[in-house]
């Protein structure tokens, strides 16, 4: 039978220092996704970790400043994976991108990282959709998809030319409300279906949205841009 290999602990002081810190991000992250902002204490976080809250001070100064530093933890990763995805998606369409192409670039890239980044990620997952629903999160996040939600909007309007741009807007305000709620895993589309769907299936929720939220856009896009063609 192979063995498993050890974990390496970490020995100097610096790794210790950055071990510490993770570990009390991902405490925070966790409880952060459970109870926002003002719903924990730094004391609360200290607990989860095991260790005096006073320790806590050593690293962060407030509980805003351990909130950022979580909300900026991975915010990076999964905005740069999707920038990436829709200008690689872009290239390879030849400037004449679909909507299901353009959306499941953008969703289905972020999705992976919860199907496949662990318990972590997903907790990830719910504190954004937590935070983006209140000030104290809002700004910050905004800070870190905003150039990627632009991108997104770019490539819609080349995928939908005789669109207007409110109409695309709000298209996007539809498919990211059901993606925070996707993220939220409130298990509420688990009670209503009688556990035939699960809030925290990525998998199943990645075969459908695109082409969903593709549906959705062409009735709200194109039906105006026929009336009003039909209009004129």
């Amino acid at each position: 039978m192979a063995r498993k290999a050890k974990t390496r602990e970490p020995t100097t002081k610096a790794e210790q220092r950055a071990a510490m810190i993770e570990q009390i991000l991902d405490a925070a992250e966790y409880l952060f996704s459970k109870r926002g902002l003002y719903g924990v204490t730094l004391k609360d976080v200290a607990n989860r970790v095991g260790v005096h809250h006073t320790l806590l001070n050593y690293y962060f100064s407030d509980k805003q400043t351990l909130f950022d530093e979580v909300c900026g933890r991975r915010a990076p990763i999964t905005s740069k994976r999707r920038m990436d995805a829709l200008n690689a998606y872009e290239k390879e369409c030849g400037g004449k991108p679909t909507l299901e192409g353009a959306l499941h670039a953008f969703l289905d890239t972020d999705l992976d990282l919860y199907i496949e980044g662990g318990e972590g990620w997903k907790n990830y997952g719910a504190f954004g959709a937590r935070a983006s629903n209140g000030p104290e999160g809002a700004e910050m996040l905004d800070k870190y998809f905003d150039p990627v939600v632009y991108r997104l909007i770019e490539i819609l309007k080349k995928a939908l030319p005789g669109a207007s741009e409110e109409d695309i807007f709000w298209g996007y305000h539809f498919v990211t409300g059901a993606l925070m709620l996707t993220l939220a895993r409130t298990g509420r589309i688990d009670k209503l279906s009688d556990g035939l769907c699960r809030s925290d299936d990525y998998a199943a929720v990645k075969e459908r949205m695109a082409s969903f939220m593709a549906a959705g856009f062409r009735e709200i896009c194109l039906q105006k841009a026929d009336e009003k063609a039909a209009a004129s």
